[in-house]
C-alpha cells in the first residue's frame, strides 16, 4: 500500500494479546464485575434454555450482543469465566487495530504499540473491565474504521473496483457493531460517508451514487436480518422487538442534571492524557498522510457524537472514544518518549488506584446466590435490587421477562420498559415468590411507586435471613414466612 507502513509484526500483536490477558486476568471468574454485562450473560443463558429476547426476557440492547453472550454460554466450562475470556480477546483484538491504524497515521512502532497498549489500560478505567457491550463492537468499528485509512492510497490508484468492496466490507462490520449497540451507527455513517466522498473523488458521482445505496444496503443487512427473524416468529415477537429496539430508547426520563455533569466531569479528567496525545498528533504538520489523519479525527467526532447522544454519560459510554484516541494517539507516543512513558505509567496508576477502591464482593454474591438456590424450593425468587448474577448462579426460574432490577426499581426506566412497574411487582408478590432480594442502599431515582408496593410485602409477609457487604452498603435476602431458612 503506496505510502503507508506495514502493519505490526505478529510479535506486536502477540505482545497486546498477552497485555490483555495480564491486564484482565484479575477479574476472571468474578460475577459482579458490572451489572449490565451480568444481565447480557443472563439473557444469553436464558436464549440457550429457549427464551426469546424481548418477549421471555426484556432488554433494549440489540439481539447481536445477547449471541455473543449466548455463544460465550455454550463454550465448555463456566459461563462466566466463558464471557470475560471472549471479551479479553475482543480486547487484544482490537488493541491489534489499533496498533494498526496508528502505523497508517505515521506513528513508529514504539508509538504504534504505545497506543495498543494504551487502549487496554484505558478500557477498564472507562468501565470495560469486563464484557461491556463497547469491548466487542469496538472491534467490528475499529476494523471498519481501518479500512476507511485506505481510502486515500485507493483513490490515488483511482481504484474505484477497490474502493467499493473495501465499502462493502467496512459497512458490512459497522452493520454488525449496531447490532451490538446501535450507537455505533453514528460511526458507521461516518465510514459510509467517508467511502462516498473518496469514491466521488476517484470516479465521480455516477460510479458513487449506485455503490452509495450498496454500502447502505450492506449496512442495514443485520438489522433488517434481526426485523425479518421477529417477523417471521409473529406479529407479538415483531412488536416486542420493535419496541425494545426503538420506541423505549426515547422513553427513558432523564438523570438528574447534578449526576450526569459530574459523570461527564469524571470521564473527561480520565481521557486528559489521551485527549493530549490526540492534539499533539494534531498539531504534527510534518506528518505525512494528511488524508489518513483526516479521516481518524473525523471518526474520532462521530464517537463522540455517539457519546452525547444518549446523554446520560456513564463512564462505559466512553469505550467507543478510545479506539480513535488512542490511535491518534499513537503518533505523539511514538515522538516524544516523555510522553510514551507518562501516559502509559500514568494510566496503569491509575488502574492501581482504582482497582484499590474495587469491593471484594464476588464471594458473598455467590453465597447470596447459593442461599436463594437452596432456598427458593424449586419457585421463582426475585432479586427486587441486587446483582443479576443472582439468578445466573442459582440457576431459577425468572419471576419476571423485566428480571434486570432497574427496571422495576429505579424512576429512570418508569414508562421506559413496556410494562408499569408499580402494577408489575404487584403481579409478582401475589406469587409468593419464596425469596425476595434487596438491599440497604439509598439513592435518588429508587421509584416510589414500587417502593410503596414492595414494604409492605416485606414487613407483612418476609424475613431477613441473611446479608453480606455490598459497595458500600448490604445485599438482604429476605424469606417469605412459612418457610424454614436452609442454610447452605
Amino acid at each position: 500500500m503506496p505510502g503507508i507502513r506495514r502493519p505490526d509484526t505478529a510479535r506486536t500483536a502477540l505482545i497486546l494479546l498477552v497485555a490483555a490477558l495480564l491486564l484482565r486476568i484479575a477479574d476472571f471468574g468474578s460475577p459482579i464485575i458490572h451489572v449490565d454485562e451480568q444481565y447480557y450473560l443472563l439473557v444469553g443463558q436464558r436464549m440457550l434454555d429457549g427464551a426469546l429476547p424481548y418477549v421471555d426476557i426484556w432488554d433494549r440492547k440489540p439481539i447481536g450482543l445477547f449471541l455473543l453472550y449466548a455463544g460465550a454460554a455454550a463454550l465448555p466450562g463456566d459461563d462466566i469465566l466463558g464471557y470475560q475470556i471472549v471479551a479479553t480477546i475482543f480486547a487484544g483484538l482490537t488493541a491489534i487495530v489499533v496498533a494498526s491504524g496508528a502505523r497508517a497515521l505515521g506513528a513508529s512502532r514504539a508509538g504504534a504499540l504505545a497506543a495498543g497498549i494504551a487502549y487496554l489500560i484505558w478500557l477498564p478505567l472507562l468501565g470495560g473491565r469486563g464484557g461491556q457491550a463497547p469491548v466487542f463492537y469496538n472491534l467490528f468499528i475499529a476494523c471498519a474504521a481501518r479500512l476507511t485509512l485506505r481510502l486515500p492510497s485507493l483513490a490515488q490508484t483511482r481504484g474505484g473496483l477497490s474502493i467499493i468492496a473495501n465499502g462493502a466490507l467496512a459497512c458490512l462490520l459497522a452493520g454488525i457493531a449496531i447490532q451490538i449497540k446501535p450507537t455505533a451507527g453514528f460511526e458507521a455513517a461516518f465510514i459510509g460517508l467517508a467511502h462516498v466522498g473518496w469514491l466521488v473523488r476517484a470516479r465521480g458521482w455516477p460510479a458513487a451514487a449506485p455503490a452509495a445505496l450498496l454500502w447502505i444496503a450492506i449496512g442495514a443487512g443485520p438489522t433488517l436480518a434481526a426485523m425479518l427473524a421477529y417477523r417471521a416468529i409473529g406479529p407479538a415477537a415483531f412488536d416486542a422487538w420493535w419496541f425494545a429496539n426503538v420506541t423505549s430508547i426515547f422513553l427513558r426520563p432523564a438523570y438528574p442534571v447534578g449526576q450526569v455533569a459530574m459523570r461527564l466531569l469524571g470521564i473527561a479528567a480520565q481521557l486528559s492524557p489521551l485527549v493530549l496525545c490526540a492534539a499533539i498528533g494534531w498539531r504534527r504538520r510534518r506528518v505525512r498522510l494528511v488524508g489518513e489523519r483526516g479521516l481518524a479525527f473525523g471518526w474520532l467526532v462521530a464517537a463522540l457524537v455517539g457519546f452525547a447522544a444518549i446523554g446520560t454519560f456513564f463512564d462505559h459510554y466512553a469505550l467507543p472514544l478510545l479506539p480513535p484516541l488512542a490511535m491518534i494517539s499513537g503518533i505523539a507516543l511514538g515522538r516524544i518518549p516523555r510522553i510514551l512513558v507518562g501516559t502509559l505509567v500514568l494510566g496503569l496508576l491509575l488502574m492501581v488506584v482504582e482497582r484499590a477502591f474495587i469491593p471484594h464482593d464476588a464471594a458473598g454474591a455467590r453465597r447470596v446466590a447459593e442461599v436463594v438456590r437452596i432456598n427458593s424450593r424449586d419457585e421463582c425468587p426475585y432479586v427486587f435490587i441486587g446483582d443479576t448474577a443472582t439468578y445466573s448462579l442459582s440457576r431459577t426460574c425468572l419471576p419476571s421477562a423485566q428480571a434486570f432490577p432497574n427496571f422495576l426499581a429505579y424512576t429512570t426506566e418508569a414508562g421506559a420498559t413496556g410494562v408499569d412497574p408499580a402494577t408489575e411487582i404487584a403481579r409478582i408478590l401475589a406469587g409468593r415468590p419464596p425469596v425476595i432480594v434487596a438491599s440497604t442502599r439509598k439513592m435518588a431515582i429508587w421509584n416510589p411507586q414500587t417502593l410503596a408496593v414492595l414494604k409492605p410485602a416485606l414487613a407483612q409477609g418476609y424475613r431477613p435471613v441473611y446479608a453480606v457487604p455490598r459497595a458500600g452498603y448490604r445485599t438482604v435476602v429476605f424469606l417469605r414466612r412459612d418457610l424454614t431458612f436452609i442454610a447452605p
